[in-house]
């Protein structure tokens, strides 16, 4: 889907993902990771029937094709949605836990 803006902002390049070029190239990584599990999980598999729209800061989405190296919004999309989809939850778990255990419990170390 094309802006409406005849002159788009540039994406800019003295960002930290362009400074830091393992920022870059970890963000790709995880891209793949992300991707692949969903893939493992079966969420790609089938026909790409659904349609998801909306409008973004241009500024979310410059970063974070900056940062993942995807170029198509399409992409982008599936990638975002595919993170959300298989999530760890464990810190969330974790932290959940908080106080379960009796303050008088003793750990032997």
């Amino acid at each position: 889907m094309k802006s409406s803006n005849r002159h788009p902002k540039p994406v800019r390049r003295d960002g930290p993902e362009f400074r830091l070029g393992k920022t870059l190239r970890l963000g790709r990584r995880r891209v793949q990771n992300v991707l692949s599990f969903a893939g493992q999980q079966g969420l790609l598999h089938g026909t790409r029937t659904r349609v998801v729209r909306g409008r973004m800061p241009e500024a979310l989405v410059s970063s974070a094709k900056a940062r993942t190296g995807i170029r198509s919004d399409t992409k982008l999309l599936e990638v975002a949605l595919a993170n959300l989809a298989v999530a760890d939850d464990y810190a969330d778990w974790l932290l959940s836990r908080r106080g379960a255990l009796p303050g008088d419990l003793e750990l032997e170390f």
